[in-house]
């Protein structure tokens, strides 16, 4: 396992992308109950827009930060949300969600992407997100709404989650890659 930080967890761009991480999901949870209705099946959280980013981010933090820095990363945004969500009188349902949902997805995400640390990033971040993508949509959704929506509205939202965070987090890692080999030329 890949334990020293590649550059040094207090390393500018680290910090960056920890804060970056935090703030993704902070805007995923101050919006996790507005929906958008899709066209043909689905409803899209609004916070599955802000979610999708942070799959890509933390693959980031493991490149740029190294394995201990992506725990930093998880701990601090458990950290934050749960104080905001405190503050703004978030029902302790979603806290409870939000906070499983994060710590679940996000670890077995890093233990994934670890597996498959000498692999090309591609097929890291591939694989990681095929595990934590799911289980973070399925979990988080079924603690959060089971009981206050009907099952047919479930199926739905998590069908809607799980695409949406699909997709766009790989034209976030696409971006992000394009850019950085544009850097580096």
């Amino acid at each position: 396992m890949n334990h020293s930080p590649a550059r040094g967890l207090l390393a500018p761009l680290p910090l960056l992308l920890i804060a970056l991480y935090a703030l993704s999901i902070l805007l995923a949870n101050l919006t996790l109950n507005k929906f958008i209705p899709l066209p043909v099946y689905g409803m899209l959280s609004v916070g599955t827009i802000f979610f999708a980013a942070v799959f890509t981010l933390r693959d980031r933090i493991h490149r740029a930060g190294g394995l201990n820095a992506v725990y930093v990363a998880i701990g601090v945004a458990l950290l934050v949300n749960t104080v905001v969500a405190l503050l703004t009188g978030t029902p302790w349902r979603f806290i409870g969600a939000s906070f499983l949902a994060i710590l679940v997805g996000e670890l077995a995400d890093t233990a994934v992407y670890q597996r498959f640390i000498r692999r090309s990033w591609w097929t890291r971040v591939l694989a990681s997100n095929a595990v934590s993508v799911p289980l973070d949509s399925i979990l988080f959704t079924l603690l959060a709404f089971w009981g206050d929506m009907s099952s047919n509205e479930i199926a739905q939202i998590i069908f809607a989650d799980i695409v949406a965070k699909y997709l766009i987090a790989a034209l976030f890692a696409f971006r992000l890659r394009h850019a950085a080999r544009s850097a580096a030329a």
